[in-house]
């Protein structure tokens, strides 16, 4: 039950995290503003921090499978904080989706399980993209 548990420290990593998701797309709608995407990284990675812990998210970034995703999410986070916002967010989305592709699923049953967000990705539009229909369990 420890990975279910809900503290406040949890709590609090999960707003930072969904704050640094909205900084992140602030700063894309704002025509890649550098100060909202940079506050975006830096909510988005401490939220990351306090909601898995630091040894998880060190895990990730050091596991010798993800060196490519790190590095290349770590050096568009540079980019971003040094005045490159375009070019950042185009490698830190390259390393992002090389970090956490293994994630994805999970996220897509849970996704299938949100009541009409499940509905719309169960329709035959998006299950050309790679969303399959929930399958039900029977015990």
């Amino acid at each position: 039950m420890g990975m279910l548990e809900m503290n406040d420290r949890k709590k609090i990593g999960l707003g930072l995290t969904g704050f640094g998701v909205l900084f992140t797309f602030l700063g894309v709608i704002f025509f890649f503003d550098k100060g909202l995407l940079a506050m975006g990284n830096i909510l988005f990675l401490s939220g990351m921090t306090l909601t898995i812990g630091f040894k998880s998210t060190w895990n990730i970034f050091l596991n010798k499978r993800n060196h490519r995703g790190s590095a290349a999410f770590l050096g568009g986070l540079f980019l971003v904080l040094i005045g490159w916002p375009f070019i950042g967010m185009i490698v830190e989305a390259y390393g992002f989706v090389y970090l956490f592709s293994g994630f994805w699923p999970t996220a897509q049953m849970f996704l299938l399980r949100v009541p009409v967000l499940g509905w719309i990705l169960n329709q035959p539009f998006f299950r050309q993209f790679g969303i399959r229909k929930q399958e039900r369990v029977t015990v």
